[in-house]
């Protein structure tokens, strides 16, 4: 429901002038709350007014006080009224696409350039280039400038739509109203105008006087621009005296040579035939056919033809999510009203949808989303996470009896088991600890997730795969026992040897693996001064909860710029952490951290946290290692042909890592299981640019529910059927049809499509691309 209640927006904030784009922001933000008039005290913002496309309901007024800056009422929408108390800066109106715009004062360069629809009253004066390259579609009404009084140089410059009235009233350029060089190129629109000038482009406008029709358009009009810009009084003035209005109007093509059009039959008798048919320069030459071609090419002689490229290329999101969830896939099913099916997809992919997607992820779908290309927000991939906590697991493939013994059951471990039950197998999982999900129950702070959130999802995975607690560290001979007894084994025991520095004093020292398991079950006692030895994110973990178990002062050195970055940094650094690099540690004695420089950094615990490397000693010497981890192929076969290895025991990663390994290593020991050949072809990532954002809102606030974050969402590469290729096409030649297998695709009618690439250029997700014509000889 509208609200009646006038907004006011100030430009500027805590003494600082905002930004445009927040502005723009709030204004979106308050039609959305339903004000539907709004007062902006601008302080030299760009754009205002502009892009307004929720007015499609009701009527929208935005009053604009204070200084305007450039592009005022820039691409506006029907149903918008933007009303600016004094002058305006640069391109006012510029791309107007139906919006009203009224400007009380004087307006500079390139007033109403490229407009197609709406109108702009201006009440004094504009600069250079106004009324330039406008267009007008028969549709629709044509767009409109009104000026009381003249116009600047370049007038009208390749104007081809549209209406012009210029009253000549109050200017200082009383002996010329159209300014130096005006309709130059003009091709289409009418320009009515009263007062002196010095001439105009006479190869492309010609000058006459409004007939009856015209003129009671003109006066008529004029009554309605004078009450917008409240002048009333001087519409006698302007409309006693008909004679002082004269008309310009586009020559046509034929006015431009000097005569009427030739016919193109008599072109091709008089022309074509004479010079290249029988008689002509060679027409005994060849037999070649000689007819002519049509200026506007279709089939085989187009240069260009479009591509409908639905689910070509893979969206950003999913392109960099290592675990390779369909990201986009879940939004086009929220979309659609498929919430539940949305939240169930992401199980297929992963064990732990709402501990790592909700909370844990870095969430580099989010990085790449392809509105971080403009400096929008992205689309909030934590809520959806969130919402998968009651995901239900999808169907399982029927059981092959086949086994596969996985060791380790960290977030790697799980995601091979899980993959592994869902192919139809059955996975075993050995594993040490009281219990299982690795680093993420034994050492990432609660304060980062709910325990109750990841026993939830541990719980899905015990419930339907088996267990096997170890109770001690498997040797050599148990493990070539196993190897023996399963089909195939995945090493996945993750880096439980954590790294030390070979300096005095280090005995004084504890590492960020064991202190962080002694703080989750609060049993560390930090001491007031706290250094950390490693900034990267388990540096950072183990600040966090430094302060949180007491400490008041937590320093972090690196010997270069940290690594850290995402949740683990913030929470630092919101803690109150101080960060120091590049730092070289000497020694640790009883004062603190002795830096090579002499330096002390006074510490009552001090944290070691340079990264873990895997206990390997139960691994059999014929599978091949590298700097200390198995050594795998981009499939993780070790160099045993039945031994997998994935995780932490391979390389040092993110949690998505280790759980996308769990997927890829799952999906070739099915393939080997079942006797396929594998087939790995991986979709590119289709290029942002191609997506053309503005069609979509700019703003996302914090908390948005998964619904709305779905409506955000671009599509990129992926077909939301909104039929804008086919409604936009000149010649009609693109058509929705039902496909095999698919709901529908749109073809290309190629004897219809002239290869303008209108469908390219305006498609919002990217899905049809122009390329070069290369028709089969």
């Amino acid at each position: 429901m509208s609200n009646n209640t006038t907004m006011i927006i100030p430009g500027m904030e805590n003494l600082a002038r905002l930004d445009s784009r927040v502005l723009e922001e709030r204004i979106h933000q308050a039609i959305q709350d339903g004000f539907r008039d709004i007062e902006i005290i601008a302080q030299g913002q760009h754009g205002i007014g502009g892009r307004l496309w929720q007015t499609g309901r009701e009527p929208v007024r935005i009053r604009v006080t204070g200084t305007s800056g450039q592009r005022l009422g820039s691409m506006g929408f029907p149903n918008t009224t933007i009303d600016c108390i004094g002058s305006a800066s640069d391109d006012v109106g510029w791309l107007n696409a139906g919006a009203e715009i009224i400007v009380r004062g004087n307006v500079t360069n390139g007033t109403g350039n490229a407009m197609a629809q709406g109108r702009i009253s201006i009440a004094g004066d504009t600069g250079a280039r106004a009324m330039t390259m406008t267009k007008h579609n028969p549709r629709f009404s044509p767009p409109e400038m009104w000026v009381l009084g003249s116009v600047g140089d370049s007038f009208a410059e390749f104007m081809a739509g549209g209406i012009a009235v210029i009253c000549g009233h109050g200017s200082p350029r009383k002996d010329n109203v159209l300014g130096y060089r005006p309709c130059v190129g003009m091709v289409g629109g009418k320009i009515f105008f009263r007062g002196p000038h010095q001439g105009f482009s006479e190869q492309d406008a010609r000058l006459t006087v409004p007939d009856d029709e015209e003129w009671l358009w003109l006066t008529g009009g004029l009554r309605d621009f004078l009450r917008r810009i409240e002048q009333e009084d001087l519409y006698p003035h302007l409309a006693s005296e008909r004679s002082a209005w004269r008309l310009l109007v586009a020559r046509k093509p034929y006015e431009k040579v000097g005569g009427p059009a030739r016919k193109m039959s008599a072109f091709r008798k008089e022309v074509w035939d004479k010079n290249l048919g029988t008689g002509g320069l060679i027409g005994d030459l060849t037999r070649i056919d000689m007819s002519h071609v049509e200026v506007i090419t279709r089939g085989d002689l187009r240069r260009y033809v479009p591509l409908w490229e639905n689910e070509k290329y893979l969206p950003p999101c999913q392109a960099h999510c290592p675990t390779g969830i369909p990201v986009q896939k879940r939004w086009e099913l929220i979309r659609k009203g498929a919430m539940d099916e949305a939240v169930d997809l992401a199980l297929k992919y992963t064990p732990f949808p709402a501990t790592v997607c909700g909370y844990l992820c870095p969430n580099l779908c989010m990085d790449h989303c392809t509105r971080r290309t403009v400096n929008w927000p992205s689309v909030d991939i934590t809520q959806l996470g969130k919402c998968s906590l009651e995901a239900k697991p999808p169907e399982r493939a029927p059981e092959t009896g086949k086994k596969i013994a996985v060791i380790g059951g960290g977030p790697a471990g799980l995601s091979v088991a899980w993959q592994l039950w869902l192919k139809g197998h059955e996975p075993v999982i050995y594993d040490s600890q009281e219990r299982l999900g690795g680093k993420i129950t034994a050492t990432i702070p609660e304060s980062r997730i709910a325990g109750k959130v990841v026993d939830h999802e541990l719980k899905r995975v015990t419930d339907r795969i088996q267990w096997v607690r170890l109770s001690a560290p498997l040797n050599q001979q148990e493990f070539k026992k196993i190897r023996d007894d399963y089909d195939y084994v995945v090493l996945a025991a993750g880096a439980q040897k954590p790294r030390m520095l070979n300096i005095p004093g280090i005995e004084r020292a504890q590492t960020a693996l064991d202190f962080l398991k002694r703080a989750k079950h609060n049993d560390a006692i930090p001491g007031r001064r706290v250094v950390v030895i490693g900034a990267g994110n388990v540096g950072c973990d183990a600040a966090a909860e430094a302060y949180r178990l007491g400490a008041a002062v937590v320093t972090l050195i690196d010997i270069q710029e940290p690594a850290s970055f995402g949740k683990e940094r913030k929470a630092a650094e919101t803690a109150g952490a101080t960060f120091l690099w590049p730092r070289f540690t000497q020694a640790i004695s009883e004062q603190g951290v002795v830096l090579t420089d002499g330096e002390i950094l006074p510490a009552d615990m001090v944290i070691v946290s340079i990264g873990d490397e895997p206990v390997l000693d139960f691994v059999p010497a014929e599978i091949g290692r590298q700097k200390g981890f198995i050594a795998v192929d981009a499939y993780f076969r070790t160099t045993d042909p039945r031994v997998f290895a994935i995780g932490d025991v391979v390389r040092p990663g993110l949690l998505t890592e280790a759980i996308g390994a769990g997927c890829t290593a799952a999906r070739m020991i099915d393939d080997l299981l079942k006797g396929r050949e594998a087939t790995w072809d991986r979709l590119p990532a289709i290029e942002p640019e191609r997506v053309h954002l503005e069609y979509y809102p700019p703003e996302i606030r914090p908390g948005e529910s998964a619904t709305a974050c779905a409506a955000q969402c671009a599509s990129c590469g992926a077909c939301r059927d909104c039929g804008l290729c086919a409604n936009l096409c000149p010649e009609q030649a693109i058509s929705r049809v039902p496909a095999e297998g698919e709901p529908y695709e749109y073809i290309v009618d190629e004897t219809r499509c002239i290869g303008c690439g209108f469908c390219a250029g305006a498609c919002p997700c990217g899905i049809w691309r122009l390329v070069e014509n290369t028709p089969l000889e």
